[in-house]
């Protein structure tokens, strides 16, 4: 039998009118929407790729939380970025966040535009044991 909770709401998520769930749960994994540097009254907060990544990652980290699991649980992160140019400062934060050796697989791709003007955009997967 199949189990599916849907995040919408929670403590450190953006509250938005847009109509998603900010992560579904499906028995022991845990989908994660698009995150953006939005803040907590769901207002998009322009600034460099690295304060705009550190927002989208903490908005994604808030996710998964909400949904019980834990950033050891995440398995695959997806990257968009409105320029690939912004690359490194992105590697940098991502290997502070995930250390040598637990790093999620990965994607990353130059979208031609991202909600907001923004400048990435954070989604992944996390799986419970």
């Amino acid at each position: 039998m199949t189990t599916k909770k849907y995040i919408t709401k929670g403590e450190g998520l953006p509250n938005w009118s847009n109509p998603i769930s900010h992560a579904v749960v499906v028995n022991n994994m845990c989908f994660v929407s698009g995150q953006l540097a939005v803040n907590a009254n769901g207002e998009y907060v322009p600034g460099t790729i690295k304060e705009e990544g550190q927002l989208a990652f903490a908005n994604f980290f808030a996710a998964i939380k909400n949904a019980g699991f834990e950033k050891e649980d995440i398995v695959f992160i997806d990257i968009a970025f409105d320029n690939l140019k912004d690359l490194p400062p992105i590697n940098q934060l991502y290997m502070k966040l995930f250390p040598e050796g637990k790093r999620p697989a990965r994607t990353i791709y130059q979208a031609e535009a991202l909600p907001f003007g923004g400048k990435v955009k954070i989604t992944g997967t996390a799986v419970k044991d």
